[in-house]
Parts: structure tokens; sequence; C-alpha cells
């Protein structure tokens, strides 16, 4: 019997495969066809447990018993916005067991996609290790339980498995976060595992058991790099070469954006024990002013003066979020559009303080002129200049 959770009121964060256990269990029996070793679901219910079903009830097909808790219809929810051809690359080279690796700058959902394709290819997104310029090649391999090792010598009891080697022997998915950040020799330890698919072992030689740990069928390996991180540990062309590419870049549409931030911002107050008092015309200005200075060129195909800093669709999430917060908690005090310049002037300034410079250049540019069209809350943005100057 399947074990449905459907809500955690006691974590911050509940990972994929629990938050969204009703839809991995539904997908398993609604898709009853062929499945790479080791898979949960077919590759083409992967697609649509990220993607969604479009807004369609799907039905399981007769004869197929329902899990336990889980209806016999049911509407996927889209959980990446982006490409669905992206996404169907990664799925194909996960079930060819080739190494994927997401780039793009901060910010794009690279680490919640290979969340979601690992909750939905092996049942667990929580075989990951964070790469940082102090993670070391025991992290990615393994290390030992040295109070075992002291008593009893190098044995299988005493090892203790990195995710990685976790991963490797389960047949299941391990994910590498930030992998530019590793240091060369430490990214050097994924490039025998990735060709030999195996680990070895050398304190263990002599065991029957073997001095080595090899990879079940299934294993697959996801890392995502960011490339503003691009030059800090460039990785070797050796370990590119095991890796299939695929940029995620970010989202096209204004309309899916906004829906995005609502949604991701809404989720975040609620969870605070508060209601999301954000209207959707904030939300809209928020977004295109982060699209705009992304772009370096405005809806309307006015220049903009890029800042240095990256402009997010995770940082506009975060900034909608603190509206919603202030609008919850210090209701009637302020209007929350005019809360918007102060935290935009937050945002920028994270790398570079003449990038408020810019946001001010932003301000004289096409909030200018959006106002001087009679627009009212570009109207009420622009009379807020004041804000960026202090």
């Amino acid at each position: 019997m399947t074990t449905v959770l459907t809500s955690d009121t006691t974590r911050q964060t509940v990972p994929p495969e629990e938050r969204y256990a009703a839809e991995l269990a539904f997908l398993a029996a609604y898709d009853t066809g062929p499945r790479p070793p080791a898979w949960r679901l077919t590759p083409r219910a992967v697609v649509t447990f990220v993607m969604g079903s479009d807004g369609r009830a799907l039905s399981l097909p007769e004869g197929a018993e329902a899990p336990g808790g889980v209806p016999r219809r049911m509407v996927v929810e889209g959980k990446f916005v982006g490409d669905r051809a992206l996404v169907e690359r990664c799925v194909v080279t996960l079930a060819g067991e080739r190494g994927l690796l997401l780039v793009g700058e901060p910010g794009t959902a690279k680490s919640m996609l290979s969340e979601l394709l690992s909750a939905a290819v092996c049942g667990t997104s929580g075989l990951v290790v964070q790469g940082t310029a102090g993670t070391t090649e025991d992290q990615l391999k393994y290390g030992w339980n040295y109070a075992l090792l002291l008593a009893q010598g190098p044995s299988r009891q005493a090892l203790v498995p990195s995710p990685v080697l976790t991963a490797m022997t389960r047949g299941a998915v391990a994910r590498v976060e930030e992998v530019t950040r590793c240091l060369p020799e430490v990214q050097d330890a994924l490039v025998s595992l990735l060709s030999e698919r195996r680990v070895a072992i050398p304190e263990l030689a002599g065991l029957e058991d073997g001095s080595a740990a090899h990879a079940a069928p299934g294993f697959a390996l996801i890392a995502t790099a960011n490339l503003r991180d691009r030059g800090v540990s460039e990785m070797s062309a050796a370990l590119k070469r095991r890796f299939n590419f695929e940029t995620v870049g970010p989202i096209g549409d204004l309309d899916e954006e906004t829906a995005l931030v609502r949604r991701q911002s809404r989720a975040a107050v609620e969870r605070a024990g508060a209601p999301f008092q954000v209207d959707d015309a904030v939300l809209e200005a928020l977004v295109t002013a982060f699209r705009d200075l992304r772009e370096g060129r405005s809806a309307e195909g006015w220049e903009v003066e890029r800042p240095s800093t990256v402009m997010s669709t995770a940082e506009a999430v975060s900034v909608a979020g603190a509206l919603g917060v202030a609008a919850a908690y210090f209701p009637g005090d302020r209007d929350v559009l005019s809360l918007l310049p102060g935290h935009l002037l937050g945002v920028v300034r994270k790398d570079d303080p003449a990038d408020a410079t810019r946001l001010l250049g932003y301000w004289d540019g096409p909030v200018r002129r959006r106002a001087e069209q009679g627009s009212a809350t570009w109207r009420t943005l622009w009379d807020l200049r004041a804000v960026l100057e202090g």
C-alpha cells in the first residue's frame, strides 16, 4: 500500500518525493509502459510529472488498480516553467545513464529541476552533495566510521558511503550542486566514477566481497553549474566529455513568470501563517522591472543599462514574498507598491554599488515613460524616485 503525504507543517521545505507523493503514485499506475532499469516511472511519465498535464485530468486505464489514497483521475501540476523539449532531453540523458549537467544563470531553477527529475526517476532527491571550495573527495566517494575502523579495522561496516556512492549501489540518481565551485582535484574524482562506473576502495583489498563498489543499473548523476561561476574552478575537458550539457534559461513569457512569482511567493507567505495581500498590478510591475533589467531592454524596446547582479526569477520571488510579509504584518502602514523601489535597490546593490546608478537610469527611462503614458502604477513608482537617491 502506498502512503501519500499531502502536507507537512513541521518543516519549511518538503522534498518533492513527499510533497508530490500522490502524483508520483498516480503516474506509476497511469503509465505502465517500458521503464529503464530501476526507474519508478516511464520516461514519458517523468516528463509529465515535471511539466504537468496542461490542466487535463488524466484517468487510470481500465483494470489498473489505484494506489491507496490516490484517486483514479488527477490533474498533474506543472512544476517547472520552461521548454518541454529541454526536459525531454534531460530524461533521455538519464535513461542512457549519461551524466547530466544543468548550466545557466543563478535563479533559473536548475536545482529545482534536478530535484524533480531525481524524485520522479528513483523516488528520492536527497542523494546530494553541495559543491563548495571546501568539498573534499571523501564527500564524493566515501569516508569511515573511525570508532568502528579502530575497533575492527577496514570493513564494509566501517565504511561511510557518500550520497554518490549510495546512489551507485542502489541504481539511483545522485546530485552534485554547483560542481564548478569544487576544486579541480575534487572534480577529477568524478571522471573515473562516470567512466569506469565504480569506486575503488583500496583499504578493503583482500576482502571476499572485493575492494570496489560498482554502479548498479539505473545509476545516473545530475550536476549543476552557474554561468556566473565560470572560471572559479573550470571543469577539465575530460570531465566535460562525461556530461551532456543542457542550458536552463530565464522564463521567456511575462505572464508565465508573473504566475510563478505569484504562486511561490504566496506559498511562502502562507507558510508563515499570513494571508497574501499583494495585488496583481504590483506583481506585474515587479516582474516587468526584473525582466527589463535582466535583458537590458524594456518590453517596449527601450534600451536599459543592465546591472552587474543577476535579476533572477528566484530573486523576484524573494522580493514578492517580502512585500507579502510586509502587507500582512504591517497592514495599513504603507502602500505595498511604495515598498518596491527600496527592495529593488537592495537587490541591485548586492554585487556593485554602482548598480544603484543604473537603477536610477532605469527610473529615468522606462519608468518615467510609462508614467507619462498614463499608467497609474508606473506613475506611483516614478513619484517614488527619491527613495533610490537615499
